[in-house]
């Protein structure tokens, strides 16, 4: 066993000032957190973190970024499939009038049901598109998807 002469030899007098300061500096930071959290759990009910909502909306933001530049990868990659699909039946719908032409079976005076409804669909969407964004042209030429985009990112 050691004796008191021992530990007094062991601690010397400036580490018992040292060890106290730092117990009471531990105990005042403990007493700031405790009141903290009091004042945290009363401004913000439901355990409701600031630090940890902050953290949150900036994981939003980060992922809309996202979620942004994959709608434009999105809308035109749509955009590459209605073009595509509008010049296949387009073209697919002109070659069997004059295969019909060239055979000399008579053309009917109506179009298509599937080519009508087609472009019924293609022209319902560009309307809606341009009724959200307030544009009136009737340009083909207009980037429809990005009128689309637009929308979508004036809305979020």
């Amino acid at each position: 066993m050691v004796n008191h002469h021992q530990q007094q030899e062991l601690h010397h007098p400036a580490m018992d000032d040292l060890v106290n300061l730092l117990t009471k500096a531990n105990n005042d930071l403990t007493f700031v957190q405790n009141r903290l959290e009091k004042e945290f759990h009363q401004t913000y009910p439901h355990n409701a973190n600031p630090l940890m909502l902050v953290s949150r909306m900036k994981k939003i933001q980060e992922d809309l970024s996202i979620l942004k530049d994959q709608c434009r990868h999105l809308l035109a990659a749509k955009q590459d499939l209605i073009d595509k699909a509008r010049t296949t039946l387009v073209g697919n719908r002109n070659l069997l009038q004059r295969m019909k032409a060239s055979s000399g079976i008579p053309s009917t005076s109506f179009d298509d049901p599937t080519y009508t409804n087609f472009n019924q669909i293609i022209d319902e969407w560009i309307a809606q598109v341009r009724s959200k964004t307030g544009d009136k042209h009737d340009s083909d030429s207009q980037d429809i998807n990005q009128l689309l985009f637009s929308t979508i990112v004036q809305s979020s």
